[in-house]
């Protein structure tokens, strides 16, 4: 029995492609957007950026390696710069912010 034993139906990477390019459609993007795509904003924008260790991440991607997840772990300069006043303010260094 497919999907046994999961909350949600599993669907094959072809099928979520045609329903996101559906979904794009209908919402009026106009970005080839795919299960990757996905993926891959999951990780560097709603996780990495948010704060989420990247070994959190990994185990929510399924990683088996860290170094695969590295490969989504594009940082961003507004990142770095957030985990350098957090650092700061740790280290109880002055009060303004890192440019």
């Amino acid at each position: 029995m497919r999907g046994f034993g999961r909350l949600l139906p599993v669907l094959s990477n072809q099928k979520t492609n045609a329903y996101l390019k559906e979904i794009a459609e209908l919402c009026r993007i106009n970005k080839h957007l795919t299960f990757h795509l996905a993926r891959h904003t999951f990780a560097t924008t709603v996780t990495l950026t948010n704060g989420v260790p990247i070994e959190s991440v990994s185990k929510m991607l399924s990683h088996t390696s860290i170094k695969t997840t590295q490969i989504y772990a594009k940082i961003v300069d507004r990142k770095i710069s957030d985990d350098m006043n957090t650092l700061k303010s740790k280290l109880g260094l002055y009060s303004s912010k890192v440019t």
